[in-house]
């Protein structure tokens, strides 16, 4: 989902947890979201260079690389196959998929 996020261009951490939260993916908190940028740009998925602001303090901007992109095409594909699985699965085993968006008690 990070490397999706950067689809579109380069983001910073506070964005990308923003575009996540948009996707349906609730809070992110940067403990989670900074190792995990961390690792994808050791894996050389991502490429990260600090920029300095007029104003408040500098961001590190992340944008994916080659690799990056090639990775989420093929790690998107099996991701979308497995959601596919699933969804199969519960329909034949008869339980159906809690509905999106009300929690319980809501309407």
């Amino acid at each position: 989902m990070v490397l999706a996020s950067l689809t579109a261009g380069e983001n910073y951490g506070y964005e990308i947890v923003k575009d996540l939260a948009e996707s349906g993916l609730g809070q992110i908190k940067g403990g989670t979201l900074y190792p995990v940028l961390n690792r994808l740009e050791e894996a050389g998925l991502v490429a990260a260079e600090f920029r300095v602001t007029e104003r408040g303090p500098g961001r590190r901007y992340y944008q994916l690389t080659d690799l990056g992109r090639r990775t989420l095409a093929e790690q998107g594909g099996l991701w979308l196959s497995f959601g596919e699985s699933v969804r199969t699965a519960l329909i034949k085993g008869g339980v159906e998929p809690a509905p999106r968006g009300g929690g319980p008690g809501e309407r």
